[in-house]
C-alpha cells in the first residue's frame, strides 16, 4: 500500500509531532500541580530525561505514547510501509525505555509510566481516578507503577517483558 501523503507532506507531517509538552504530558502536570505537587521537567542528568522529576518523592514519571513505545493496546498498530525502519525504531526505543527504567531503579529512582492509552481512546479511565492513583503512588513506598487503560485490554501488563509480535507487513 502506497502513502497517500507524498514525501514532503509525510516529513511535514511527522515533523509535529512532539517529543516533549504532549497534551497528555501537560494535563498530567496540571493534575498534580493542583493537588500540590512540584516537579522538575526532563532532567538531562537522569537516564531517559523523564518527563517529571519528583526529587522530594525521590520519583520520576514517564507519559509514554503507545505508539512510539509499543504498548500493545489498541492504539499501537505496527505501520503497513516502511516496515523494516519502525520495526527498529519501534524495538530499539522499547530497549532503550527498559535500560533506562534499569538505571533509574538502581540508582534508587521510584519509576512511574502512565500510557497514552490510559487518557485518550475509548478505553481510557476517568482522569481523575488517574492523577489519585499517581498521587497515591507518590505518597506510598512502592517502587514501580504502570497505569494503562485496562489491565483487560493491554496485552502485557509490566512494560518489556512480552517478546515482540512479528506481522507481516
Amino acid at each position: 500500500m502506497t502513502d497517500v501523503l507524498s514525501p514532503t507532506q509525510r516529513s511535514h507531517c511527522m515533523s509535529r509531532i512532539r517529543s516533549k509538552d504532549t497534551k497528555p504530558e501537560r494535563l498530567i502536570r496540571k493534575g498534580l500541580f493542583v493537588l500540590g505537587f512540584r516537579y522538575r521537567l526532563h532532567q538531562r542528568n537522569l537516564p531517559g530525561r523523564p518527563d517529571l522529576v519528583l526529587s522530594k518523592h525521590k520519583a520520576v514519571i514517564f507519559v509514554h505514547g503507545c505508539f512510539w513505545h509499543k504498548h500493545e493496546c489498541e492504539l499501537f498498530k505496527w505501520p503497513k510501509t516502511n516496515c523494516r525502519f519502525w520495526r527498529r525504531k519501534i524495538t530499539g526505543n522499547g530497549a532503550n525505555d527498559e535500560k533506562n527504567l534499569t538505571k533509574l531503579r538502581l540508582a534508587g529512582w521510584r519509576t512511574l509510566i502512565i500510557w497514552e492509552c490510559a487518557i485518550r481512546g475509548k478505553h481510557r479511565v476517568d482522569f481523575p481516578k488517574v492523577i489519585g492513583r499517581v498521587a497515591r503512588w507518590l505518597s506510598s513506598q512502592q517502587s514501580k507503577l504502570e497505569i494503562s487503560a485496562s489491565n483487560k485490554t493491554s496485552k502485557r501488563s509490566t512494560f518489556g517483558s512480552a517478546t515482540p509480535i512479528l506481522k507481516s507487513c
